[in-house]
């Protein structure tokens, strides 16, 4: 018998552990206008502040909504507390909709795609200088690309039928071992979510904003797709970032993760430096 089958023998003794997961989504959305243009109104008011609605906020942009659901036990309640949470703000939009796609709607410009606002707080204005520089890093236009975050969490009874008892640093590198075997296998078979729900195969033509492309699209209107495509998102034209592939941090343990950590915080980048160079200039003059 495998490890892997051996352990799931084991926890499938305390069947109750599988109802006890818990469970969050994170889902970002943009406010769009009835033309199908990308709204530029301030992030609404009726919607309380971004700063401390814990359900519902802004990402990068003053546009791209953000819905937070609580942690919940049972998926059921968790898919009724988004549902709610959707309905809720789309009765506060007036004429403004949800864009129901990954990719973003029509981008006149880049100038405007709005900065996330947080008020005038030192912790509020630091989230907006973060955006800044997420902005001269990678552009706004890769920033407002959507998506969707799934949070999971095993409870301290699934280690208990998993490991039986055990002290505190014990459980604590087990614990650590076993999440670094979940990332390596999300790695391994990821991919398999995009290949079998992934929707994302078009995207508007102003999301290039003239740049050329070596993607052999189609295009039907305003509209570019790949026939064959499966996620857009996930492409080199999505929310990607060459630089961070390139640390190849390991996930084998957690003290190679942590060293992979700590070399990528001390490895400079010409790219970023140079962006930095200009920042100074600009705040100089």
């Amino acid at each position: 018998m495998t490890k892997f089958a051996q352990r799931l023998d084991q926890v499938a003794k305390h069947q109750a552990v599988f109802k006890e997961f818990g469970r969050g989504v994170e889902r970002e959305s943009l406010r769009y206008t009835d033309d199908g243009r990308l709204a530029t109104t301030p992030h609404p008011k009726s919607l309380g502040s971004a700063f401390t609605n814990e359900y519902i906020t802004t990402d990068f942009s003053e546009s791209l909504l953000e819905f937070i659901t609580p942690v919940s036990r049972d998926v059921d309640t968790l898919i009724n507390q988004l549902s709610d949470i959707h309905h809720f703000t789309q009765t506060k939009l007036g004429n403004e909709k949800l864009w129901p796609l990954s990719m973003p709607c029509y981008v006149g410009s880049e100038d405007d795609i709005a900065l996330a606002q947080y008020g005038t707080s030192n912790s509020g204005r630091m989230k907006t200088l973060y955006r800044q520089g997420l902005k001269h890093r990678y552009g706004s236009l890769m920033q407002i690309i959507s998506g969707v975050h799934f949070n999971f969490s095993f409870p301290e009874s699934f280690w208990d039928a998993l490991f039986g008892e055990q002290d505190e640093k014990t459980r604590q590198d087990a614990k650590s071992e076993a999440y670094f075997g979940l990332i390596r296998n999300y790695y391994r078979f990821g991919w398999l979510i995009p290949y079998f729900f992934g929707a994302s195969p078009a995207i508007c033509s102003s999301f290039l904003q003239g740049k050329e492309t070596k993607l052999p699209f189609e295009k039907v209107g305003g509209t570019l797709y790949l026939p064959k495509a499966t996620s857009l998102r996930l492409s080199d034209l999505g929310y990607t970032n060459s630089a961070q592939s390139a640390l190849k941090i390991g996930f084998n343990s957690l003290d190679q993760y942590l060293e992979g950590l700590n070399q990528a915080i001390h490895t400079p980048s010409q790219d970023f430096a140079r962006l930095a160079s200009k920042s100074m200039v600009s705040i100089v003059s």
